[in-house]
């Protein structure tokens, strides 16, 4: 999908733009919301990176710019506004729940009801034991993840200047390590039980920067990805279709290492 022209959609998801780090693709999902407009904006956690904010992160005028995107979708197209509580903005305990008005609210999580159907949307980190019981080992990953990002930019630019496509190292690692594997794979059918549980036809998360839209049983499982390296969104059409898009729509992302990585960041 091509963002040079206005598109309209009934809700639009997005989770884990982590402003205030480093990996924060911050003008891409600027540039995103400026190119599109919805009725609904459901931010899904993680859209402000506490943790990184604590340890020296640096706050810059494009991440302040993410949020007048947000308020300008807020006056021009009347956008209603809802901000679920991730792990890493879980500085927002202290005021939840929060609302301005009908078109502002920070929750923890949301029941979206959509041509007869429930979806209920989460962050999902309640249902990772090393964010919700072992913070530090959390932090620990956070350093680890970061620094994977860090070497994933100069190893791209060099691969830029050989020609080649864009490599992912942290998805590599998702898609190659097997513990990597196995914790995706519980993270998803826990969020799906969770959806069953509320008599919810679909899960909506984040979380672990891994897009996806598929059926898990009788339950519709979707996950927005995330705008440190996906940079993708999840999006609802007038006619109730979910589909997920992409801000670089044509990006090949290509996996190819081999080696075994130590999985101590699959926790973001």
């Amino acid at each position: 999908m091509s963002f040079n022209n206005l598109t309209t959609y009934k809700t639009i998801v997005i989770s884990d733009i982590h402003l205030g780090s480093s990996g924060s693709k911050a003008k891409e999902v600027n540039d995103f919301l400026k190119s599109n407009s919805c009725d609904k904006l459901i931010l899904n956690g993680d859209i402000i990176d506490g943790w990184q904010l604590k340890k020296g992160g640096v706050w810059k005028k494009k991440h302040t710019g993410f949020f007048r995107a947000v308020l300008k979708m807020m006056d021009k197209y009347d956008t209603e506004v809802i901000y679920l509580r991730g792990n890493h903005d879980d500085f927002l305990d202290q005021i939840i729940p929060f609302k301005i008005g009908k078109q502002f609210s920070i929750r923890r999580d949301y029941m979206l009801n959509s041509f007869g159907k429930k979806y209920l949307v989460i962050h999902g980190d309640i249902f990772d034991s090393i964010t919700s019981q072992m913070k530090w080992l959390a932090y620990l990953g956070d350093i680890g993840y970061t620094f994977l990002l860090w070497l994933n930019k100069w190893y791209n630019q060099y691969r830029e200047w050989r020609g080649k496509p864009y490599f992912s190292l942290s998805q590599t690692i998702k898609q190659k390590v097997k513990l990597a594997v196995n914790f995706i794979s519980d993270f998803e059918e826990k969020l799906s039980e969770l959806a069953l549980a509320k008599e919810a036809h679909g899960i909506i998360c984040g979380h672990i920067h891994k897009p996806e839209i598929k059926d898990i049983g009788n339950i519709k499982y979707m996950n927005s990805g995330d705008w440190v390296e996906s940079m993708s969104a999840l999006v609802e059409t007038h006619q109730g279709e979910w589909k997920l898009v992409y801000h670089e729509p044509n990006q090949k992302i290509e996996f190819e290492l081999d080696s075994i990585l130590a999985p101590k960041v699959i926790s973001k």
